[in-house]
């Protein structure tokens, strides 16, 4: 709902284990080495422990994606089961084959099996129990067993037990202490700090595609006050509060948005400070004893309380309140009608599955009539001094940052691909174009359709549209050097040169820098056309000039 609005690519404080957002605070970071480590060396049980929230599902999803060479994972996430099923699930995560009628004996004879084979063949294997402190006495006398399959040397199977505090007072008990001498690593997970979780929230926000400071330092010390600092209160609040701000069409957060947002998630009345007036009393109190004027400090103006930043602070920031601006879509102007969804269109046949008929209306954009004579639609461009730029990701946000008109590649409910021309792009809303026809969707539909892959056409300097780098000599080079020159607004003496050298090759890490391109000082095709648009060329189709 409020991802467009503030430019990002997709919801940034999702609940959901996404090891995308893992932010690795000091904690996390030991944390994930225990795991790590856990996983490498042969041992008893590695335990981790910490509150709900604090991120402990997360690390595993993190663990998967980083495991060392020939480690095979089974990993249980609800082991609210009985020996057999515990049993037969870790035998179904190793792909081991089991009869139906199998006993409890049958199931460990073939898990050894397994577990001998991979030793011969120097792979290890990890079993990772999530959420253990639920496990049974039963159940935890069959786990113990299993570290019982072993070598002379090695044991077969190493054992991971993540699990809330409760984990760490379930095996303190006495009858537990032949599973207790067994654990060979510990590790608490502590909820994040005050400053790691104002990163915390900048990192998720960045990682979602933001290009702004949306929450104030006020509003992320009192994210943190309401949450305690575990994670996952973090994005439930941080959620909420990007949402109210939304409805009331700010672009900044305050605390006070942060407040109501915690108090619609907790179910608690917003707090009413004491300071206030408790001020007023001891300012009082003290003209009364020494008769002296005292001079408060003026209150903030309400538009700064509120987080909104001033007229000027908003030029110079270069933003603007998206709804209302200026440089909007026509199309997001108010309309009664309501948007088709991307279903009822593809359900309609409004767009073609042929790439190649998007890609002719798209040429069409560019002043080129295409004929279906002379070869495709990427041929006849070359003929016009165009190029064609399939990629395979993409996002809202860097559409709107290189500001073309582009020929995305949708899926729909079965998972067929369908194509459609974007010619126009607002804060809510997109044009989407096919057959002549132009439909007006929403982008919180079109997100879930559009996978990122694309293409765009573009006019290189000279013919091929060659990727410069650092040693290269010709006059798409002098063309680069001119067009930096101007963007940074800074002077050439005489004949600007034609080679690329390394002063050219910082302006081009400066320019992909600020404009969240991949920063490696080759002006490829995305950065060649980030600086024609940044140009503002007369013959460019732009999105933001489509109507």
């Amino acid at each position: 709902m409020y991802t467009a609005f503030f430019g990002l690519d997709e919801k940034p404080f999702s609940i959901s284990p996404d090891p995308r957002y893992l932010y690795l605070s000091q904690r996390h970071a030991d944390a994930l080495a225990h795991l790590i480590y856990g996983v490498s060396e042969s041992g008893g049980f590695i335990q981790l422990t910490g509150e709900v929230g604090t991120g402990k599902t997360t690390l595993i999803r993190s663990l998967l994606e980083q495991l060392p060479e020939k480690v095979e994972i089974a990993l249980i996430l609800n082991p609210q089961l009985s020996a057999k099923e515990f049993l037969r699930s870790i035998c179904q995560e190793l792909r081991i084959e089991t009869p139906k009628r199998a006993t409890v004996k049958d199931l460990i004879d073939r898990l050894n099996e397994c577990l001998l084979g991979a030793h011969a063949e120097d792979r290890r294997v990890v079993l990772i129990v999530d959420e253990a402190q639920t496990l049974s006495p039963t159940l935890l006398e069959q786990v113990r067993l299993l570290t019982n399959l072993e070598t002379a040397k090695r044991k077969l199977l190493q054992i991971v037990l993540i699990g809330q505090p409760e984990l760490r007072q379930l095996l303190a008990r006495p009858e537990m202490r032949q599973i207790a001498q067994r654990v060979t690593g510990r590790y608490h997970l502590e909820p994040l700090s005050a400053e790691d979780t104002f990163v915390y929230v900048k990192h998720r926000m960045k990682v979602a595609g933001s290009q702004a400071n949306v929450f104030l330092r006020r509003a992320m010390r009192e994210i943190y006050r309401q949450s305690g600092g575990i994670p996952r209160l973090i994005n439930i609040v941080a959620d909420r509060a990007l949402l109210a701000a939304y409805t009331e069409d700010r672009i900044r957060i305050d605390r006070r948005l942060v407040r109501r947002a915690a108090s619609e998630v907790f179910g608690k009345r917003p707090e009413r400070r004491w300071w206030p007036w408790a001020a007023g009393i001891a300012a009082f109190a003290v003209l009364a004893l020494a008769a002296t004027s005292l001079r408060q400090p003026a209150p903030e103006a309400p538009q700064q309380a509120l987080g909104v930043p001033s007229a000027d602070e908003a030029a110079r920031l270069g933003e603007a309140s998206p709804a209302g601006s200026a440089g909007g879509m026509p199309g997001d102007a108010p309309d009664p009608a309501v948007p088709p969804t991307l279903e009822a269109l593809f359900a309609s046949d409004a767009f073609p599955s042929d790439p190649d008929a998007a890609v002719g209306e798209l040429l069409t954009l560019w002043g080129v009539e295409r004929d279906p004579v002379l070869g495709t639609a990427c041929e006849q461009a070359e003929q016009h001094g165009l190029r064609c730029l399939a990629l395979d990701e993409g996002s809202i946000s860097q559409l709107r940052s290189l500001d073309r008109p582009a020929v995305l590649a949708l899926i729909d409910a079965e998972g067929a691909v369908r194509h459609a021309l974007m010619s126009a792009l607002g804060y809510e809303h997109a044009e989407l174009g096919a057959g002549g026809r132009t439909h007006r969707v929403a982008i919180a539909d079109l997100t879930h359709h559009w996978y990122g892959e694309h293409l765009l056409l573009w006019r290189p300097v000279v013919a091929g549209g060659r990727d410069l780098a650092p040693g290269t000599r010709g006059e798409d080079v002098r063309w680069l050097r001119q067009s930096l020159a101007a963007i940074r607004d800074v002077p050439l003496s005489g004949a600007s040169s034609d080679l690329y050298d390394s002063e050219l090759e910082a302006w081009v890490r400066e320019f992909q820098s600020a404009r969240r391109l991949t920063v490696d000082g080759i002006a490829g095709a995305r950065t060649q056309i980030a600086i024609r648009t940044n140009l503002g060329l007369a013959d460019t189709p732009l999105l933001s000039r489509g109507d």
